[in-house]
Parts: C-alpha cells; sequence; structure tokens
C-alpha cells in the first residue's frame, strides 16, 4: 500500500528540485514568465501596445544579464502582456542592497506582495493591511505571520497563491500570509515587478493557471 507524501514534504521536495535544476527552465505544471534571456512578454505600458521606442527607453533600466532581470531603480514598472485570474506564481528576487520593490497581482497595486526591508519581513499586501476602511480581520490576514526573508543580498523564493479573492503567500518555504481575503480585487489582470525607486533583481518566474 502507498502512503501519500504529506503536502509539507513535497513542497520541500519540490523547492530542492528547483534549487538542483536549472536556472528559469519551468517545473513540471508551469509556464515561464522569463526566458533567461530576454524581456519578451513583458511591458511598461499596461494593457496596451507599446512602439519599438518606448521598449528601447525602459529596457535602458530593465535589464537581462546572466539570466537576471536586473533593475536600477530608475524606471517604471514592469507588467506582463497577458492577464490572469487565478493562478500560483513562483518567484525568485534579490535586493542588492536595502531596498522595497514587490509584485502586483491582476494588474492592481493595492494587491501588492511586498518585497522590502522590514520588521514585518516581506510578503505583507500594504495595499490592504494599511487601508483604515477594511476591516480588521483583512488588514491583520494582510500582515506577514513571521519574517521570513534571507540576509540582503542572498536569493529568496516567493510562492504566491491568488485564487478568487484568497492569498496565500510563502517565501523560503515559510507561509507568511495565509488565506488572505482581497476584497475586490479584479477577477483578472496583469502581473507586474515593481519599481520603487531601489535596485532589485529577479529570476525563476513561473506561473501555473488554475482553473
Amino acid at each position: 500500500m502507498r502512503t501519500a507524501l504529506p503536502t509539507a514534504l513535497l513542497f520541500a521536495l519540490t523547492c530542492v528540485g528547483l534549487a538542483l535544476a536549472a536556472d528559469n527552465v519551468p517545473p513540471e505544471g508551469f509556464t515561464a514568465l522569463f526566458n533567461g534571456k530576454d524581456l519578451s512578454g513583458w511591458q511598461a505600458a499596461r494593457g496596451k501596445p507599446e512602439t519599438e521606442a518606448d521598449r528601447a527607453k525602459w529596457q535602458e533600466h530593465w535589464k537581462v544579464e546572466d539570466g537576471v532581470i536586473k533593475f536600477d531603480g530608475k524606471g517604471p514598472d514592469l507588467w506582463t502582456s497577458k492577464k490572469y485570474k487565478d493562478f500560483v506564481l513562483m518567484v525568485d528576487w534579490r535586493l542588492p542592497k536595502p531596498g522595497d520593490s514587490g509584485i502586483y497581482l491582476r494588474g492592481n497595486s493595492k494587491s501588492q506582495v511586498n518585497i522590502w526591508v522590514s520588521p514585518l519581513g516581506s510578503g505583507e499586501v500594504w495595499g490592504y493591511r494599511t487601508d483604515n476602511n477594511m476591516p480588521e480581520e483583512v488588514r491583520k490576514a494582510c500582515t506577514p505571520l513571521k519574517k521570513a526573508d534571507k540576509p540582503v543580498g542572498e536569493w529568496n523564493r516567493f510562492v504566491i497563491t491568488l485564487k478568487g479573492d484568497r492569498l496565500t503567500v510563502e517565501l523560503n518555504g515559510e507561509v507568511v500570509i495565509k488565506d488572505a481575503q482581497l476584497p475586490k480585487i479584479p477577477p483578472e489582470g496583469e502581473i507586474a515587478l515593481q519599481r520603487h525607486g531601489d535596485p532589485v533583481e529577479f529570476k525563476n518566474i513561473f506561473i501555473k493557471e488554475l482553473q
């Protein structure tokens, strides 16, 4: 009789497998949003076409080097050209020095999963946690359960699950946001890498769309 592996063990094995795999190669069931070579599928203009001149301008600040997206902190947010509904999103990120960035979900800056150097830790959903019009339980759920960030200069991994208006965020294998409700989040929208005036780096950006 075969025994099912616990969920936590399955996640750990997946992380080990990803760590051993080549960068920017998606695990089974996932699609790469970054091919490791260029920024195809990304744009600064959300939801509308860009000219080659437009792309050249923001690519002065968002560059790909050695399989890593490197942002110098001086350009715009970077959006996917495609919209997404429910999904699991994996993102590796690194702050070269103390700074601030994040991941926007469904075309909405309010539903931002924070990347920053803070006592609270990364993963916080700033737009909901700080909204005094939201119920206390919503704001509390958007506050990280723990700080799971690695030291500045080291790579971190988000696993972000968004289904309906419910969000769970794992950071380096630790659940930091658990089943938080994001009232009135759009049902569909683009994903963005946030600019906040600080350098930040990304790689291994993978998505699995959920039915």
